[in-house]
């Protein structure tokens, strides 16, 4: 079975700014692969080459078994994109948006329709469906931008950060129907910046800084891989000193707390109040995506 996408030293650059510095990637038929990084990372840019819109400027890149330079239309037509930003025509009806859309893809107008009704039971927007698009909330405006995109039954989808600005019961809402597809093999490609998002919905993943990879793997070997098994916060007033730096795989101490990452959280917890060292406050917690993220990304604030 081909890659969904196969990349090798892809590069694209804006003038004298390189936005992706020469990565290499690898997304297998029928698996949900993130791409997690701060901003300016690179994923978008990433993205935009893949969904064929943005021209690589150097490296190797197929997608679906095909270059997009020469075969951007035949790859298309075999993909659905999800943007960051809605982008749906809000001078028609729910449905119309998804019947307009598959007219793009050379439906008829009796397939449209019939595609349509699927696609509006898939997202659970049957009792909207000739509602006008700006009368739907954020969470059904997602839904509805989903389901269009999967007008021509895709293999690839490509999905830009699809819950940014839901509640959890939207966000939840789409990870039942995202993972729906997964089971139908279709491969899906996103980018997000919900660490549970990427533990919940991701089979591999890969980690962006400064334009290029840093890690890759599923959720739990990078979480074994660059951190421990759990985490303990704890706070001490502001004017103690204590000396924790012998504790744990590695000590983090932030202006608010200081965090241990350690094998077993209960136990380094109780080898501090049985050497004199009681914090004040403390938390156990599991060790997840995000601390790997933090570990390789840092706490820098990126605009």
């Amino acid at each position: 079975m081909e890659r969904a996408v196969h990349a090798a030293g892809l590069t694209k650059r804006f003038g004298d700014f390189t936005a992706v510095d020469g990565i290499d990637l690898a997304v297998e038929s029928g698996e949900s692969f993130a791409m997690l990084g701060p901003n300016g990372a690179g994923k978008s840019s990433t993205m935009r080459m893949i969904s064929t819109v943005s021209p690589a400027t150097s490296g190797e890149l197929r997608v679906l078994g095909k270059v997009p330079d020469t075969d951007g239309p035949a790859i298309r037509s075999r993909m659905g994109v999800v943007a960051q930003e809605d982008n749906l025509d809000d001078a028609l009806t729910v449905r119309e948006n998804i019947m307009i859309y598959g007219r793009y893809f050379g439906l008829s107008w009796s397939d449209a329709r019939r595609k349509a009704l699927e696609l509006l039971d898939f997202a659970q927007l049957t009792d909207r469906a000739d509602a006008q698009v700006n009368s739907l909330s954020g969470g059904m405006k997602r839904r509805l931008s989903i389901a269009r995109a999967l007008v021509n039954d895709p293999d690839l989808v490509l999905l830009d950060e699809p819950t940014t600005g839901l509640d959890p019961q939207a966000r939840h809402l789409l990870w039942e129907r995202l993972y729906q597809l997964k089971e139908r093999g279709v491969t899906l490609l996103l980018t997000t910046h919900y660490m549970d998002e990427a533990e919940q919905l991701s089979d591999r993943l890969v980690v962006m800084d400064n334009a290029r990879i840093v890690a890759e793997g599923s959720p739990s070997t990078l979480i074994a891989e660059h951190v421990s098994k759990e985490v303990l916060e704890v706070r001490y007033p502001a004017d103690a000193t204590v000396d924790l730096e012998s504790l744990g795989h590695r000590i983090e101490p932030l202006a608010d707390r200081t965090l241990v990452y350690t094998d077993s959280g209960e136990a380094t917890l109780a080898e501090l109040v049985n050497s004199g060292r009681t914090p004040s406050s403390s938390l156990v917690r599991r060790a997840g995506l995000e601390d790997v993220f933090l570990a390789l990304t840092g706490r820098r604030l990126v605009e």
